[in-house]
């Protein structure tokens, strides 16, 4: 394939990662409007997001293992397609339930989709062009993730929250007509759906998740963990594991989820706590409350370009650090007050988190082989959606506790120190053979 060609190919997926990620957290600073629009009980707000972040969090494993049955490009394009209707549908729906329906079929759709990325990308590149491609899925990755509140706060603002949905079928559509780009890519020996697993993950997860969204089902936590017990169990048991086993042969990968589900914690707990603050707190407005994030997505923009070419091919997987020690910088200077301090640390913390991403992406993924390409990436993907949602639950529950951010602000610092600790044994990974 033309290099041209290939780096086209290489746009349309992360014109999708982009398309799914930015949708997790658009509807973030949205959520105030549409219950006023759609009218029903408060508790709906939290779950115009999480209706779309809890599928998307369970059922990543699978839709990984789907395209190393059934052939990345077909699981992709099917995903897409599920993911365009069914935000059609949310921008359509004429109450609450309906809507929190919709985004639980977006969510799901977005689980067969990004998977497969990482997979079809290892089929565009090799060599330096490849670990050139795998470290600018993070930035794409972070950026979606920052830009979200800030696009859903002025589309709410400027045309209506139906937008905010809408925003997906244009570039649904030009990634699905763009879709012939890509090779057809699976597992060399077709392994088989392993569903007892895939029942099991789905159900532990949930049951881990749910009650980080819906407060006073806490005993329902010790459930899930005791079912993904069961889960890891039956994985070292079966022949057809939905989880390759060799991805913990080495402390590296194990390393990356510990640090992968700290880290978005911080990053999705902050997107959440600072629009809150500055709405509910102060009392500003939601256009308003989305630029406050435009320093952050701009820093995380600058600083993933400057790992990825300068700082990252020097030093290496120990740029982390110096990602991480900005961000905590920024988190301390976000006590400062508003708007001036606020909106400095805000810059800070961007740089930060584009600083990290570039190197932890590319070295969780170095030494993932062909054949666990998609237990990894679903593996990867779920526990950035489970630290995400555990970011909401702990930052945003305890701002909400207190009233004040300052309490999580703290705790998002101590979170970001352990994160710190926990991406230690990534540094002596090395690449497969």
């Amino acid at each position: 394939m033309l290099t041209k060609t290939r780096w086209a190919a290489f746009a349309v997926l992360l014109t999708a990662e982009a398309m799914n990620l930015l949708d997790a957290t658009i509807v973030q600073v949205a959520g105030p409007v549409i219950h006023a629009h759609l009218p029903g009980p408060a508790a709906d707000v939290p779950w115009f997001s999480a209706a779309y972040t809890l599928p998307f969090a369970v059922l990543l494993i699978t839709g990984g293992r789907l395209g190393d049955v059934l052939g990345r490009a077909k699981v992709f394009k099917i995903g897409v397609t599920g993911f365009v209707l069914a935000s059609l549908a949310c921008a359509a729906a004429p109450e609450a339930g309906l809507l929190i329906g919709a985004r639980v079929v977006q969510g799901a759709a977005a689980a067969l989709i990004i998977p497969q990325t990482i997979g079809l990308i290892r089929v565009l590149f090799d060599g330096d062009e490849l670990a050139k491609a795998l470290g600018t899925i993070g930035p794409v990755m972070g950026l979606s993730a920052v830009s979200g509140p800030l696009l859903g706060g002025l589309l709410t603002q400027a045309v209506s929250w139906r937008a905010v949905f809408l925003v997906n079928v244009p570039l649904g559509l030009a990634v699905l007509l763009a879709s012939r780009l890509l090779r057809e890519d699976r597992a060399e020996t077709r392994p088989k759906l392993d569903v007892v697993g895939t029942l099991l993950v789905v159900a532990g997860t949930g049951l881990l998740v749910y009650p980080l969204i819906q407060p006073g089902e806490t005993p329902l936590l010790a459930v899930g963990a005791a079912i993904l017990v069961v889960f890891a169990v039956h994985q070292r048991r079966t022949r057809a594991p939905l989880v390759e086993p060799s991805l913990f042969a080495h402390r590296g990968f194990p390393a990356a989820l510990a640090g992968s589900l700290l880290f978005f914690a911080v990053m999705t707990g902050l997107m959440q706590v600072v629009p809150m603050q500055l709405q509910l707190g102060l009392g500003v407005d939601v256009r308003t409350a989305g630029l406050t994030l435009l320093p952050l997505s701009a820093g995380l923009a600058v600083s993933s370009w400057f790992a990825g070419t300068w700082l990252v091919p020097r030093f290496g997987a120990r740029v982390m650090y110096a990602g991480l020690a900005l961000l905590l910088a920024g988190l301390l200077g976000a006590l400062g007050g508003y708007p001036w301090p606020l909106l400095g640390a805000m810059a800070l913390c961007g740089l930060g988190m584009g600083t990290f991403t570039v190197p932890f992406f590319s070295t969780a993924l170095h030494r993932v082989r062909p054949h666990e390409t998609g237990s990894a990436a679903g593996l990867l993907n779920a526990v950035q959606q489970l630290g995400g949602t555990l970011g909401v639950a702990l930052l945003g529950g305890l701002y909400l506790s207190s009233g004040a951010a300052t309490a999580a602000l703290g705790l998002a610092a101590v979170l970001t120190c352990a994160a710190a600790v926990a991406v230690t044994p990534m540094l002596s990974s090395r690449p497969a053979p």
